[in-house]
């Protein structure tokens, strides 16, 4: 009786530990998303944005807000179809083609897409086994980083291009 209690005693702390990693991963990647809590997430800092102003570049060899969307969505996709565990996108293996794709066109369409990838890694996040959480879990902190990163990228942008509302900001 005491063997069977200790295995679901540590059962219970495995599926309690599973929960508590599930929870954090999600409020990691949606706080990169749309949470506004310890910094601005992507969907606010690219909120409003017409695609002349996405296009912008303030000459200094910065990336436009576009560009850097495009690379937010590269990225997301192709590790949502690894995820998934379905062929990701051909890719040559130079990054700077990963923000080159961005066309002033394709400006609406990116801000959907951007939107439906991070709202289905959030679903997947939620959705997967242990197993697959405990593996991916270094993955998706690094995707939130990655996604943090980039999203103050195109704040400092728009700063510049005095397109920013500051009232978007964390107060």
């Amino acid at each position: 009786m005491k063997y069977i209690l200790t295995l679901l005693f540590i059962a219970l702390c495995q599926f309690a530990f599973a929960q508590d990693l599930r929870s954090v991963l999600i409020q990691q990647l949606k706080n990169t998303h749309n949470n506004k809590e310890w910094f601005v997430p992507a969907n606010i800092a690219i909120d409003g944005l017409t695609a002349e102003q996405a296009s912008w570049k303030d000459g200094s060899g910065n990336h436009s807000v576009g560009q850097l969307t495009y690379h937010l969505v590269f990225w997301n996709e192709r590790q949502l179809a690894n995820f998934k565990g379905e062929k990701e996108s051909k890719f040559s293996g130079n990054n700077e083609e990963t923000f080159d794709s961005f066309d002033k066109k394709t400006w609406n369409d990116l801000v959907k897409r951007l939107d439906a990838v991070m709202v289905s890694l959030e679903k997947i996040i939620a959705d997967a086994p242990e197993a697959k959480l405990k593996e991916w879990a270094p993955t998706i902190a690094n995707i939130s980083t990655h996604n943090a990163y980039h999203t103050g990228q195109i704040i400092s942008v728009r700063k510049i291009q005095k397109s920013w509302d500051p009232e978007k900001g964390v107060k």
